[in-house]
């Protein structure tokens, strides 16, 4: 058996970058920008008003001032003429500062008879101007690699850029192995349970930013398994659930073998866990994950997170850990690096007593996996643990 962190790292090495596309902007949201993107234009591309209100001259700031209305600057349009002293231009935000004017006075400060505005109140500081280019500046730099959110698509789209580079969406064909399974909402025979483990992975990797195939069942028999294997032809990455250990009925290795596997390794000194499989099948990495249903869940979030990121040339390293306190004791670890189920709340760690790799409404109930190194002392209450958050 090899280490989590030496699996991860011979799983993220077998990682290939997908290509760049041209997405529309619309539909760039959490895509990963690919290239660096410039900016067109200057943010703000004129000297615009931050608020309604009247643009003048700071000199002729005089409580009880009268100032001739010569026009307004609504957002969208401007005031072609030149602000001198006594006059005042009716100004908008967003509105473009008219030339000799170096102040925006708040329309609260004012009263106003026609085209007579007057000073009623003096300002605080500020001038209330966005200096052009105080934003940004055309040829202002959006780095990638990025996961794009929706402030970067309004920043974008401020910047003039339509069209974006992006990485490709990594296909992952999912296949869930076992003659025990049925679809959900079919009827299970007695000694058969409900196919969960694909759907719970295809939502991880669909929120990691990869495009999914969920496949066929495949059954616990040669034939089965090779006429599904034959359907994820073409995908970057191949995730198999179940038929990875020792048993009768596990084929998941011979039959990849068959197909042209190069297996990197198998088994992993982790809790749960331990029967994963990895290697190349042809241009595509393949992951096979065990088939209860927390080691499934726990292995994706441990290793096919991250090899999804590396896919999408983000930085790929393994899920941060924050620290929290234990709420209650607990005993010493076995020889496998333990991924236990727990809920963090106000800096504070509680950790399941039912730690079964069947139990999936515990998994469903945790918002973290606190760690534990092999052979780890047992820990009081108050104890420091370092947890990675779901």
């Amino acid at each position: 058996m090899i280490s989590v962190e030496d699996a991860l790292t011979r799983i993220l090495a077998l990682c290939k970058q997908t290509e760049t596309e041209t997405v529309d902007i619309r539909d760039a949201n959490t895509r990963v920008l690919s290239q660096d993107v410039t900016a067109m234009r200057d943010q703000p591309p004129f000297d615009a008003s931050a608020m309604d209100g009247y643009a003048m001259q700071r000199r002729d700031l005089v409580l009880g001032a009268e100032f001739q209305i010569i026009g307004e600057s609504p957002a969208g349009g401007e005031f072609d003429g030149l602000v001198t002293r006594g006059t005042a231009v009716r100004i908008f935000t967003g509105g473009a500062v008219p030339k000799g004017a170096d102040l925006v006075l708040m329309q609260e400060n004012t009263s106003r008879d026609k085209d007579v505005m007057t000073l009623t109140e003096l300002p605080g500081g500020g001038d209330h101007i966005r200096k052009k280019g105080s934003d940004f500046k055309i040829g202002d730099v959006v780095h990638a690699p990025r996961r794009l959110n929706p402030s970067d698509i309004g920043l974008l789209a401020s910047m003039n850029i339509a069209q974006v580079p992006v990485r490709k969406k990594p296909v992952v064909a999912v296949i869930a192995t076992g003659d025990e399974l049925v679809q959900p909402g079919e009827v299970p025979g007695r000694s058969q349970i409900i196919c969960s483990n694909n759907y719970a992975l295809k939502a991880v990797l669909e929120s990691q930013g990869a495009e999914v195939r969920l496949l066929p069942i495949a059954r616990d028999n040669r034939k089965s398994l090779k006429q599904v294997f034959a359907l994820a032809l073409g995908a970057d990455m191949v995730v198999t659930i179940g038929g990875a250990s020792v048993g009768d009925y596990d084929l998941i290795n011979p039959m990849a073998a068959e197909l042209g596997l190069k297996l990197d390794f198998y088994k992993i000194a982790m809790r749960p866990g331990k029967p994963l499989i990895a290697g190349m099948l042809d241009a595509a990495l393949m992951i096979g994950l065990p088939g209860n249903p927390v080691s499934s869940m726990v292995c994706s979030q441990v290793f096919v997170r991250p090899a999804i990121d590396a896919m999408l040339g983000l930085p790929a390293r393994a899920l941060p850990r924050q620290t929290f306190e234990l709420t209650s004791a607990i005993g010493k670890n076995g020889p496998r690096e333990h991924y236990m189920r727990a809920y963090v709340s106000g800096g504070k760690c509680s950790v399941s007593d039912n730690q079964d790799s069947g139990a999936m409404s515990i998994m469903a109930q945790s918002n973290a996996l606190m760690v534990r190194a092999p052979f780890a002392d047992a820990l009081p209450a108050g104890a420091a643990v370092e947890c990675v958050l779901l």
